[in-house]
């Protein structure tokens, strides 16, 4: 499958929903590790607006990429962010999309204004 980098360096970029858990299952609530380090997985929606366009894209990142105490309405900064095509057949229901994987998000909110 094809990867892609994407350049958020023009980009306003906002948190939208929280980091949470990325979940392998649901049912049993198993949470997703990065195959590479063993660390744990979270998704993190982000508001990426340029050139006049907005749109909201739900990016896994691990657990040691996220700035600590990340809150809806962040500015944020973006490394390594990239989308990957995906395919897969489950219950003979061929689906398809794009995933996006980040190696950080960072805050851009001085901690004195966090508190």
């Amino acid at each position: 499958m094809a990867v892609f980098k994407i350049d958020t360096s023009t980009a306003f970029v906002f948190v939208v929903i929280p980091p949470a858990p990325k979940l392998v299952n649901k049912q049993t609530g198993e949470i997703a590790l990065d195959r590479e380090t063993g660390a744990k997985l979270l998704t993190v929606g982000l508001t990426i607006a340029d050139d006049g366009e907005a749109n909201l894209y739900t990016v896994t990142v691990p657990e040691t990429g996220v700035s600590e105490g990340l809150m809806v309405g962040h500015p944020v900064a973006v490394t390594g962010l990239k989308a990957r095509d995906w395919e897969n057949e489950f219950n003979g229901q061929k689906r398809h999309g794009i995933s996006f994987r980040a190696m950080a998000i960072t805050s851009l909110v001085p901690a004195s204004a966090k508190g």
